[in-house]
């Protein structure tokens, strides 16, 4: 019997986006629907992710998984045949998910104060965002991927956010960045 695969999201979600690059990675054919979290969330939603009551879920077999990055490392032992994202060494994937999560601890949080603050709050928000993709692109090094010469985990969880580097007027990412990650 086929895996039933199914991709609950907003389709502007960045967390979202991170499911369906690892799904495309992995090859894995999914249903997509589309939440329009502008109005009501929908009762599959609040069925599907009853604790977060969030998008994106991923729907394995009738089995729902909640939260962008368990869900990511859920794609990698499922799918585990093809294009694999975290690293098989115990420390190097333990090093993977903390950069994730950093990314989300971090890059996201500052990157939505940068949006909905002002004043000295954001000015501090912004030097925290640029001193996290410093932070980042120090781990990244010489490499073309963080997990060295093929996409991986760290670099799943950070491309739904490279925009963020690019979209404030002047941009973020300012000439004092060694820019290895633009």
């Amino acid at each position: 019997m086929a895996d039933q695969v199914v991709l609950l999201d907003f389709w502007p979600s960045p967390f979202g986006m991170r499911l369906k690059i690892a799904l495309a990675e992995k090859g894995v054919k999914y249903e997509y629907k589309d939440e329009d979290l502008l109005r009501d969330k929908s009762p599959f939603l609040l069925q599907s992710n009853p604790v977060h009551k969030k998008i994106p879920v991923l729907i394995h077999n009738g089995k729902p998984v909640s939260e962008s990055l368990i869900s990511l490392q859920y794609i990698d032992e499922v799918w585990n045949d093809n294009a694999p994202l975290l690293p098989s060494d115990p420390y190097l994937r333990s090093q993977a998910s903390f950069w994730a999560d950093f990314v989300d601890k971090k890059v996201f949080d500052f990157g939505r104060k940068i949006w909905t603050t002002k004043g000295e709050e954001q000015e501090a928000a912004k030097k925290g965002f640029l001193h996290s993709i410093k932070l980042l692109e120090g781990e990244l090094g010489d490499k073309p991927y963080f997990g060295g010469e093929t996409l991986g985990f760290v670099d799943v969880a950070l491309v739904p956010f490279y925009s963020w580097l690019c979209c404030d007027d002047p941009p973020l990412v300012m000439e004092d960045t060694s820019q290895n990650m633009c």
